[in-house]
């Protein structure tokens, strides 16, 4: 491939670690009187929460600190002011994630239309590369192809006016949760399990901590022994068993995970956020806290690299991960760490954290840094750009990328192992051509992911993902050959044949020492008479 041809490669980094916690417990042992205000408080709030995002959907660009305090004061006549806080925060949050959603689709849609246009112009029939797909197989499938592009490029018509608009779309409790209602038969649900499910997504029970104030949050407050009170909105105030309008649950909850760290919270006044959720399928209550932390200080690029990496490639059902060594050379036996993607996305997430914790343990227990792609599929998602290759482009939507990533990130950090993330162009093409063929062997099957491993890892350790050549096999002194030995792209004559040493051709004598010490050369000329010769007499 022709050097122009290349796209630019983004230099590695190290990836920065997370900047908040939050854990989670199930609140056990709830009277029905506890269940029916939960469920009341819930139901008043989401439907406030509901009003606030109407609200700002119309604003639109016309939203300012003004239109954000009147949206506030409203709420608070029906709740409290740090009720109306934590509403119309999440309602902002919520906006901007529609936002960044919209502009994703509308990129989609840019390249699904990119792509059937290209492929339109090609005649029925031709061949496509690696690179560039080529044109439909027949007539019948061009004309299909033709009628769906001027289906997305409607879409797209809009999508770019309601994003010039600021005009969102957004379903509180979920697009898919509302679809459902019209599969039932096909999602195994009752009219009435599905209304309990919809009810429960749109309930608002999450409050916003507060440094400063006792317990770290005035509106759901949790004290050290795990007792939970909440504070009623004006409405049902009137359900308050507590003084100054509060609520106190019967049940008490035990925080298993991180509970050291939230007590030292809690116990001096810094803010803890909670939220309360009902789920549907098991009938149980739960509480998550959370809280922000510093930012993980990251180590230099330079001192990641110090004794080599573990480099691992991310695949549909597999991590393949191989030791480099400093010099980008492969150490041992490469590592593969399966899991299973089927099922319900608890057990995909089990899977996921399984995989991750071998391979940390792994990384930790050689004191290792971690390199890995940083990869993004937004792009590659759409079914236009694979055409008929169906299977693919179920893998690359099966592939746990944004999840794994963060989920790494996050536990590489409770361990104290550094993440160099790394550009993910031509790791897996260039890893093939030149370390798949070399590192398989009798003993030894190597696959196209541990040949990517390999390139993932050289590239951030520095190095370039060209294999070294090695001298002719006949002659191994590199007379006629290039050195083997790893050097940097700066170092003069790294490609150069290796310098003459002085001194004796032996293993047995070093240098500078034997009998020919001080001749070097007196071994290569002949011997000497012993006795001096005769000058002849003239007569």
């Amino acid at each position: 491939m022709p050097d122009e041809a290349l796209r630019t490669i983004a230099a590695p980094f190290v990836a920065v670690g997370p900047s908040g916690v939050a854990i989670r417990t199930r609140i056990k042992g709830l009277t029905p009187d506890d269940d029916e205000v939960l469920r009341l408080v819930g139901a008043h709030l989401g439907s406030l929460a509901s009003k606030d995002l109407k609200r700002r959907c119309a604003e639109g660009l016309e939203h300012s600190a003004d239109t954000w305090a009147g949206r506030k004061r409203a709420l608070t006549d029906e709740s409290s002011s740090r009720w109306a806080g934590s509403i119309t925060k999440a309602t902002h949050d919520q906006w901007a994630l529609s936002r960044r959603a919209q502009l994703a689709h509308i990129h989609s849609l840019e390249a699904g239309i990119k792509t059937i246009a290209h492929r339109l112009s090609l005649p029925v029939g031709e061949k496509g590369t690696k690179r560039a797909p080529g044109g439909y197989r027949t007539r019948q499938e061009w004309f299909q192809k033709s009628r769906r592009l001027h289906l997305l490029e409607d879409r797209l018509e809009r999508e770019r006016a309601d994003h010039d608009r600021a005009r969102v779309r957004v379903v509180r409790g979920g697009k898919r949760l509302l679809h459902t209602r019209h599969h039932l038969e096909a999602a195994q649900l009752t009219e009435h399990a599905w209304r309990r499910r919809w009810e429960a997504s749109r309930w608002f029970l999450k409050a916003d901590g507060e440094s400063g104030k006792r317990f770290g949050n005035e509106t759901i407050r949790v004290i050290p022994d795990g007792t939970v009170s909440i504070k009623l909105p004006v409405p049902l105030a009137h359900l308050a068993n507590a003084p100054h309008g509060r609520y106190v649950l019967a049940a008490t909850t035990v925080f298993h995970h991180r509970s050291d760290e939230w007590a030292d919270r809690i116990t001096t006044n810094r803010s803890v956020a909670y939220r309360i959720h009902y789920d549907t399928d098991r009938s149980r209550w739960y509480l998550s806290a959370s809280w922000t932390i510093p930012p993980v200080t990251t180590v230099p690029l330079s001192h990641a690299r110090e004794g080599g990496l573990i480099s691992v490639d991310t695949n549909a059902d597999h991590l393949a991960a191989w030791r480099l060594d400093a010099h980008g050379n492969p150490c041992g036996q490469p590592r593969r760490f399966f899991y299973d993607l089927s099922g319900t996305a608890d057990h995909r997430d089990a899977q996921v954290r399984h995989a991750l914790i071998r391979l940390l343990h792994w990384a930790k227990r050689h004191g290792l840094s971690i390199a890995v792609e940083d990869l993004d599929f937004a792009a590659d998602k759409t079914r236009e750009k694979h055409g008929r290759r169906k299977r693919f482009r179920q893998v690359i939507s099966g592939m746990p990328v944004s999840k794994l990533r963060a989920r790494l990130v996050s536990m590489a950090a409770e361990l104290g192992v550094t993440i160099v993330a790394v550009d993910p162009a031509y790791t897996s093409r260039w890893g093939a051509q030149h370390w798949h063929k070399p590192l398989t062997n009798k003993s030894r099957k190597t696959s196209r992911h541990d040949a990517a491993s390999i390139a993932i890892g050289r590239r951030a350790l520095g190095h370039r993902i060209r294999r070294r050549t090695a001298p002719p096999p006949h002659d191994q002194s590199d007379r006629m050959g290039h050195r083997t030995a790893q050097a940097g792209h700066g170092t003069p004559g790294r490609e150069g044949t290796r310098p003459r040493i002085l001194g004796p051709r032996t293993r047995s004598t070093g240098t500078r020492r034997g009998a020919n010490a001080g001749d070097q050369d007196a071994q290569h000329r002949s011997e000497r008479p012993t006795e001096p010769v005769q000058p002849m007499l003239s007569p």
